[in-house]
């Protein structure tokens, strides 16, 4: 008889689920390659994306940048030149000595030497690449003047000048240009040598030496050309001698962008200017003032420029030009937009004949300007200026160099020693510093 099993008789089994793991099958070498050129599809397109978003919107972040720009600027330093020293009757004797023998053997080789077109080409070859380098840093200057015409409607007149791009600073370039550029202009446009034209702005001027600073926001250009603009280098007129070969650049034809070579004919030193002294470089090259006409050396760096002061009946068929090392001061706060502190006296210095005679060591008076701050304080022609700002005075480079720590506006105490009938007398004036 077959077994009963009821519930509570049947064995208690573990219950068994199914339990299976998934493995994922491996990638084949080609699913692997898919994959990593499809990353790198993407790759190169999100890179794309972001380069042409860079491209697009980098000139309107820079502009804005510059534009909302607050942060302290960077002063315009210019490096001052020293005048050379003289050398001793003896050292220049001995020299002459040592080096004739050299001299007359290089003159008899240069007698020898058969010069030929390809040498000349060669000269005026390294000359023109000096040139070209330079004409990057030439632009014109435009300034516009709204006048009327007879029937009384307003016409707008343009005179063009020359300027020379003389540093690139705080997200500016600074040009040189003629004060006539900025007289009485009611706008200023700039031009570059690739055709580009930007608005211009008159960043400081100075009447006694006729000449100007305007500016230009760096905004205004592209990258591209701000890096096809070069400044030119202010060179060091005192190392400047007799014969050396320059270059005109600027406007010496009276065109902008003009050129033209010649050489140092005469150098005048001690030339008395208002509030100082300065060199007359006179060349056989072609200038113009008036557009603008800078001289170069052959290194390519500024050495003066041409000015018409100078030019007299004796010299109407030479060109003078102010040497640039005696303007580094005025052109550095120029270039700040500062003005430079103006005296109004034309002076030299006292020498020892003159102090054996009785004169008192100081700065003699020569010429006071008409309205200038020493004229309307009552310093006279004749007087000798002994003390300044509480230093002594003896030469005119220390007169300028107290004149320079000043600013326009401020009241220094002036020392000056006046003829009287039997002696010199101590005068003491309180002088307000002007402005050029």
């Amino acid at each position: 008889m077959p077994e009963n099993n009821g519930p509570d008789d049947r064995k208690a089994e573990p219950r068994r689920f199914i339990n299976e793991k998934i493995v994922k099958q491996p990638m084949s070498k080609k699913d692997m390659l898919k994959r990593f050129l499809g990353l790198l599809v993407t790759a190169v397109i999100f890179g794309m994306v972001a380069a042409v978003t860079f491209v697009i919107s980098k000139p309107v972040a820079e502009r804005l940048l510059v534009g909302e720009s607050t942060g302290e600027t960077t002063p315009v330093t210019i490096p001052k030149d020293e005048p050379e020293t003289v050398t001793s009757v003896a050292e220049t004797s001995t020299t002459a000595v040592e080096t004739e023998p050299i001299e007359d053997i290089l003159k008899s080789a240069m007698e020898k030497y058969p010069f030929s077109v390809d040498d000349l080409s060669t000269l005026y070859g390294s000359l023109k690449s000096v040139v070209q380098k330079a004409d990057k840093g030439i632009v014109t200057v435009h300034s516009v003047k709204t006048q009327t015409d007879w029937f009384n409607n307003p016409v707008e007149n343009s005179g063009l000048f020359s300027g020379v791009i003389i540093s690139s600073a705080n997200q500016e370039l600074l040009i040189l240009t003629p004060e006539g550029a900025v007289e009485d202009a009611e706008a200023i446009r700039v031009a570059f040598s690739d055709g580009t034209e930007v608005q211009g702005k008159i960043k400081q001027t100075d009447k006694l030496s006729g000449m100007a600073i305007v500016s230009v926001s760096t905004a205004e250009l592209s990258r591209t050309q701000l890096e096809d603009v070069k400044a030119i280098e202010l060179g060091n007129s005192y190392s400047v001698k007799q014969g050396d070969i320059v270059v005109a650049i600027g406007g010496p034809a009276g065109m902008v962008h003009s050129t033209g070579y010649g050489f140092i004919s005469f150098i005048t030193k001690n030339v008395q200017i208002i509030d100082g002294m300065t060199r007359v470089l006179y060349t056989d090259v072609r200038g113009n003032a008036g557009v603008g006409t800078f001289l170069m050396n052959t290194s390519g760096q500024i050495i003066g420029w041409v000015t018409d002061q100078y030019k007299n009946d004796s010299s109407k068929d030479m060109t003078a030009a102010m040497a640039i090392s005696d303007y580094k001061s005025i052109l550095e706060k120029m270039s700040n937009g500062a003005p430079f502190p103006y005296f109004g006296i034309k002076g030299q210095e006292v020498s020892s004949a003159m102090n054996s005679s009785g004169m008192p060591l100081g700065v003699y008076v020569v010429e006071v300007n008409t309205d200038s701050p020493a004229y309307n304080t009552g310093i006279q022609s004749g007087d000798i200026i002994t003390e300044m700002g509480g230093a002594t005075i003896v030469t005119m480079k220390d007169f300028q160099v107290v004149l320079e720590k000043t600013s326009p506006g401020q009241i220094i105490p002036v020392t000056v020693s006046r003829n009287g009938r039997e002696e010199y007398k101590k005068i003491q004036y309180q002088v307000t510093i002007g402005a050029r």
